[in-house]
C-alpha cells in the first residue's frame, strides 16, 4: 500500500488488537455496534437479558411484553378452568371455550387489578391463585413501566451519517478525504469532538496485521452542532494516505472508524455515536452538494434527506 510510514501509537487501537480482517469484514457496523461474535456465554445466562430489552427494537420489545402477557393469562384462566366451573361466581359460559373465555378475561382483570367485579373467586383454591396472580401482575408491570422508562430516558445520539465516503478537492489543488453527518433530533448537541481512525492490513514478515493510524482532521471540535458538519482529512504532505489509490485500499481492505462524542443538552450528559466506511463505500472526485437552503424570510433550512447528495468533479 502506498502509505507514507510513521510510527504507531498503541492507543490509537480501538480494541479489535492486531487481527487482520479477512473478506471485507467490518470491526463496526454502520448502526455503530460491535461486529464480534462471541462464544462461550451460557445459554440461561440472564446477566445480558436488561442490556437486551433495554437496547433490543421497538417491534421486538413490544412483542416481547404482548407475549409474555399473553401467555400469563393464558396459564392462569387453564388453572381457573381445572379448578372446576364453580370456582368463578358469574361466569356464565356453558362450553369449554366460554369457560376459558370467561376465566382468560377474569384473568386479564386480576392481573392488571381492574376487576370490574362482574365474575369473583369462589372457595379457597380460587381466591388463592387470584392472590397469587395480582401480586405477580403487580410486580411484572412495575418491571414492564421500569424496562419502557428505561428505554425512553436512556441518553443517546441520534445521526445521520453520509452513505459515502469522498475523496473530494480541498482548498487549492489538494484533496481530502471527507464524510458529512447531521442531527436527526430536535434536540441541542454542544461541544462535539470527532475521530477518525483509519485500519488496514499491513504484511509483516509474511504475515498479515491489522494496523491502526489516528487521522488529522481541518476541525475535530465543533462547539454546537446547528446545521450539516462535513468532516475533512486533508491528503496533504502530513498525511499518512497522501498518496492512496483505490487498488492499494482494496488490496488491504482498509476501512475507517468514525467515533463521535457530544454533550445532549436535553438529558444533560454525554452521548456517543459510531459508524464506519469501508473502502468500497469511499467515491473518488466527488464532492457533496450543498444540503440547505432558506424560506422567504432569509431563515435556513437544512433538508436532512440530501446529507447524501454528491456530484463527481
Amino acid at each position: 500500500m502506498l502509505l507514507h510510514k510513521r510510527k504507531f501509537n498503541p492507543e490509537d487501537d480501538l480494541g479489535f488488537g492486531q487481527q487482520a480482517v479477512i473478506q471485507n469484514q467490518r470491526l463496526i457496523n454502520r448502526d455503530g455496534s460491535v461486529n464480534v461474535k462471541r462464544k462461550g456465554l451460557s445459554r440461561f445466562s440472564t446477566s445480558n437479558n436488561y442490556h437486551n430489552l433495554i437496547t433490543m427494537g421497538w417491534g421486538k420489545f413490544w412483542l416481547i411484553i404482548l407475549t409474555c402477557y399473553f401467555i400469563a393469562n393464558i396459564i392462569f384462566a387453564s388453572i381457573y378452568v381445572l379448578l372446576g366451573a364453580g370456582s368463578l361466581d358469574g361466569a356464565t359460559g356453558n362450553s369449554f371455550f366460554e369457560r376459558f373465555m370467561d376465566a382468560f378475561f377474569f384473568s386479564a382483570q386480576t392481573i392488571s387489578t381492574v376487576g370490574y367485579g362482574h365474575i369473583s373467586p369462589h372457595g379457597m383454591f380460587s381466591n388463592s391463585v387470584a392472590a397469587m396472580e395480582s401480586m405477580i401482575g403487580l410486580l411484572a408491570f412495575a418491571l414492564a413501566t421500569g424496562l419502557l422508562y428505561g428505554r425512553f430516558s436512556r441518553p443517546s445520539a441520534k445521526m445521520k451519517f453520509s452513505k459515502n465516503l469522498l475523496v473530494a478537492p480541498y482548498m487549492e489543488n489538494g484533496k481530502g478525504i471527507m464524510f458529512r453527518l447531521a442531527n436527526l433530533r430536535r434536540n441541542t448537541l454542544i461541544d462535539l469532538q470527532m475521530e477518525v481512525i483509519f485500519s488496514y492490513n499491513d504484511d509483516v514478515d509474511g504475515k498479515k496485521i491489522r494496523r491502526f493510524l489516528s487521522l488529522e482532521l481541518e476541525r475535530k471540535r465543533v462547539s454546537i452542532l446547528t446545521m450539516s458538519w462535513t468532516v475533512v482529512h486533508p491528503l496533504d504532505d502530513n498525511s499518512p494516505l497522501r498518496d492512496i489509490t483505490p487498488e492499494s485500499m482494496r488490496e488491504t481492505e482498509a476501512s475507517f472508524a468514525i467515533l463521535l462524542k457530544a454533550f445532549d443538552d436535553t438529558f444533560s450528559q454525554t452521548v456517543h455515536s459510531r459508524t464506519s466506511y469501508q473502502y468500497d463505500e469511499m467515491i473518488w472526485d466527488a464532492k457533496f452538494k450543498p444540503a440547505f437552503d432558506r424560506d422567504d424570510d432569509g431563515r435556513l433550512i437544512l433538508d436532512l434527506n440530501k446529507i447524501d447528495h454528491f456530484e463527481l468533479v
